[in-house]
């Protein structure tokens, strides 16, 4: 073992040479600002110290301290964060010069294929197949799953807030609530109701810190290290059984979508998906749908739904968590927040409020809408150029990022 991580070292330190003395990372470096560039020792210190909280605030302070697009180094490996809006623009919409960056490959073992990781000609048939399941029609009817979670969350919070002398830690709440709601709209399923719900939960959660983690660790980058010193395994664990319920749950739908206990099911008449039976239709069925046609098979449902499973989440959690704190912060928006709310439901006898009066909450809108703007769930978005891309007065051949917490 020991030999093995010395010649590791060694490599890392060569490929560290290497990058550093290619002439077009060299002629990058000199035309843009940058923290120093560390020589491999102090990297490694560096490194070895970052966490999720360190990570965010060097961002922030690097960026706070160029005012402007900036390069860093990790590894030997280049990468430059953009930060200004209309470059941003330029990086985004250069889809033929642009690979998804080297951050997304962790998520493979998890999510396959899905649309997350997937590029090119297998991306655009993926998401011409999910356009329909965000069809207007399919979200009113995932209404009432939105109002049965919401009183969920409300109930719970009323009912442990007095309880808290510290308060309530939100992510692992609001976490639980709205997996809870994405279970049900992509796989028409009822987390509660099945067997070991928390058992689920406390999986998803877990590969998702752990992917995360692996992020914060170029040494595990490469899939020699990473298999050799564990960490592999320790993924394994949670995987093994989340892509087992997922698959478990994806055979009864289809039996059940078969059966016509679902839809009526006609080759090329895609709008009888949206006219269920017995159950409320779920993002699964269109999927089912496109495997009746040949367009998908069954693994490549199976990537789509933890894909959702994942991002929908762990999105929406973190959304929900930053929108209270922000409440929180500014009692005077929270005040007009709730009358705006109460007058509505006042309004409508004390009814759930329908998709039309939900529209018209215009304020409140605004108030999240600001939120995303302030704190995204997304803060990070990475791209690697597979060819020369031209920004203003610099030529860039190397990973980009682009923190969308410092382009807004």
């Amino acid at each position: 073992m020991i030999t093995v991580l010395l010649g590791l070292l060694l490599l890392i330190i060569l490929i560290e040479i290497y990058f550093r003395t290619r002439p077009v990372y060299v002629d990058i470096a000199r035309k843009i600002n940058g923290p120093p560039v560390l020589f491999f020792l102090s990297c490694v210190k560096f490194l070895v110290s970052l966490t999720m909280e360190s990570t965010f605030w060097h961002l922030r302070d690097y960026a706070a301290t160029y005012k402007n697009t900036y390069r860093f180094y990790a590894f030997g490996r280049l990468s430059i964060n953009v930060i200004r809006a209309r470059e941003v623009e330029i990086y985004l919409s250069a889809n033929r010069h642009m690979d998804k960056g080297q951050f997304y490959k962790f998520f493979s073992a998890f999510l396959g294929e899905g649309l997350l990781i997937s590029k090119g000609e297998k991306w655009a048939q993926r998401r011409k197949i999910l356009t329909p399941a965000f069809h207007f029609n399919i979200l009113q009817q995932f209404l009432r799953i939105f109002h049965e979670e919401s009183h969920k969350l409300v109930k719970f919070l009323d009912n442990n807030i007095d309880n808290e002398q510290e308060g309530i830690n939100l992510p692992p709440v609001t976490s639980r609530f709205t997996l809870n709601t994405i279970c049900e709209t992509s796989m028409g399923v009822k987390l509660d109701s099945m067997e070991e719900p928390d058992e689920y939960r406390r999986n998803i959660v877990l590969i998702g810190k752990l992917l995360i983690a692996r992020i914060l660790k170029p040494w595990i980058y490469l899939e020699l290290p990473y298999k050799l010193l564990g960490y592999k395994k320790e993924i394994d664990r949670p995987l093994i059984p989340i892509h087992n319920f997922t698959r478990k749950i994806i055979h009864q739908r289809r039996e059940a979508f078969y059966d016509g206990k679902i839809v009526n099911f006609a080759p090329g008449n895609r709008e009888n998906i949206y006219e269920t039976k017995k159950r409320r239709y779920a993002m699964l069925d269109t999927l089912l749908a496109a495997e009746a046609e040949g367009l998908l098979d069954a693994e490549g449902i199976r990537e789509e739904v933890d894909t959702f499973m994942f991002e929908g989440h762990d999105t929406t959690s973190s959304a929900l968590t930053f929108i209270f704190l922000l409440l929180a912060n500014h009692p005077d928006v929270q005040e007009r927040v709730y009358e705006e709310i109460r007058s509505a439901v006042q309004s409508n006898s004390g009814e759930s409020l329908t998709m039309p009066q939900l529209n018209d909450l215009s304020y409140t809108d605004r108030v999240i809408k600001e939120s995303l703007r302030l704190y995204p769930p997304v803060p990070l978005v990475s791209r690697e150029t597979n060819n020369h891309v031209f920004v203003y007065s610099y030529i860039e051949y190397a990973r980009v990022c682009s923190s969308a917490l410092k382009v807004h």
